[in-house]
């Protein structure tokens, strides 16, 4: 849906004026002035709040395409169920041709995704040892489309490490030596990249990445 829409934006919106145009003009040639302003009025207040309802309403149709996608036909193997995260081996170019979702992007990294749903409990992201390497997992809630955490070189560092992700919620205590993170509406659509230097670094920093992992919490 959101391809079709980039791709025909123009098209749709040339034609939707065209429409209003004709409609205008005929209206003109009958003498109708007063229903003119009325039409005038009307399009101008349904632009302004298609305006207000298409930007509250497009992070969820937007992020709601990507839980569809993850859930029910995955990222090149299969469906990747709720609370998983899978690494594709392919570069963004590579997997353009088997029609992936991740097939944007720069091929100096490996992609990996999943969903997060914390709304029956935390659960734990686990990060192995990077070496020094670029890699980030971003954090995108799906009623706003807005990045609200990431972790990664640049912002937690590249050692090995847990983080507890829960609902705003959640009142229990963060286990020692793991790192809070709060998912501000119970759901979050998480993408991830790990650094490829060349063509036979490429199988180590798959590697690496299978080892990004969500986990339940340990009970007690």
């Amino acid at each position: 849906m959101n391809r079709f829409i980039l791709k025909y934006a123009t098209a749709v919106t040339i034609a939707i004026l065209a429409i209003f145009a004709w409609v205008t003009s005929r209206r003109i040639s009958a003498g109708g002035l007063g229903s003119i302003i009325v039409l005038a009025a009307t399009t101008a207040a349904i632009w302004v709040i298609g305006t207000f309802v298409f930007i509250y309403f497009w992070p969820r149709i937007t992020l709601g395409g990507f839980k569809r996608i993850f859930i029910r036909h995955g990222l090149g193997e299969g469906p990747i169920p709720v609370n998983t995260i899978y690494a594709v081996p392919e570069s963004p170019s590579q997997s353009a041709l088997s029609g992936s979702v991740i097939a944007t992007g720069t091929d100096d990294v490996l992609y990996f995704g999943g969903w997060l749903d914390v709304s029956a409990g935390p659960r734990v992201l686990h990060v192995p040892e990077m070496e020094q390497r670029y890699y980030s997992v971003q954090f995108t809630d799906p009623t706003s489309g807005a990045n609200f955490a990431y972790v990664g070189k640049r912002t937690t560092g590249t050692s090995s490490g847990d983080f507890l992700l829960c609902a705003l919620t959640w009142h229990g205590s963060t286990p020692p030596g793991m790192t809070r993170i709060d998912v501000p509406h119970n759901a979050a659509l998480l993408i991830g990249r790990v650094f490829v230097a060349n063509e036979n670094d490429r199988h180590t920093a798959y590697e690496l990445a299978k080892l990004i992992q969500l986990r339940p919490t340990k009970r007690p």
